[in-house]
């Protein structure tokens, strides 16, 4: 478990900006599971998805979503783990596979969200963002997420769980300059093995 709490150069919760929102975020919030709650409507609500917004700006670390107030799925997946790891809560992330657009004309993308080890089980959360049609919530018994997989169009999750971010979404993100990069070179799958399956 010692893994899901250990500092990454994109969850890096040992930033400044990362302590001092931890410090007011979580003040007065006693137990694991309202802290986690807190962090994960803090981030789903308050950090807007840059494709909802249309970012001029692409985040990777955790630090920089918090500072920029915005980040695509798996950079604020990262601020997520960042402000629950900065209080020993255990966080990883999971990965969906999903098409691009509606149907799979433009191909598919990695989606990333996360899980939290909360009384003795992991709970899975998608702090990507609601909008029409998106209604992902915080459950601690049934995961309510941002996309059902469709079989239909070879949509699916990719099991177990991440200590990690997707290296090559991150070196990906690293390059671009501006949404239409991402759109045009966002991973389509994931090769690395889990570090749990769960």
């Amino acid at each position: 478990m010692n893994l899901f709490l250990q500092e990454h150069k994109c969850i890096d919760f040992s930033a400044p900006n990362i302590q001092e929102k931890a410090a007011t975020l979580f003040a007065g919030l006693q137990g694991n599971i309202l802290k986690a709650r807190a962090a994960f409507e803090f981030v789903r609500d308050e950090i807007p998805h840059s494709f909802d917004i249309g970012a001029d700006i692409i985040t990777v670390k955790a630090s920089d979503v918090l500072q920029y107030q915005t980040g695509i799925c798996h950079a604020k997946a990262n601020l997520l783990a960042a402000l629950l790891r900065s209080q020993d809560i255990p966080a990883g992330l999971c990965f969906q596979r999903l098409t691009l657009a509606d149907d799979d004309l433009k191909g598919y993308v990695v989606h990333c969200y996360n899980a939290i080890y909360l009384d003795g089980r992991w709970v899975k959360v998608d702090a990507r963002g609601n909008k029409p049609g998106i209604d992902a919530q915080f459950s601690t018994d049934v995961p309510v997420l941002a996309f059902p997989c469709r079989p239909e169009y070879d949509e699916y999750f990719w099991p177990g769980i991440y200590t990690a971010p997707h290296q090559e979404t991150m070196q990906m993100l690293e390059r671009a300059t501006c949404l239409q990069d991402v759109l045009d070179n966002i991973p389509d799958m994931i090769t690395e093995q889990p570090d749990i399956w769960g």
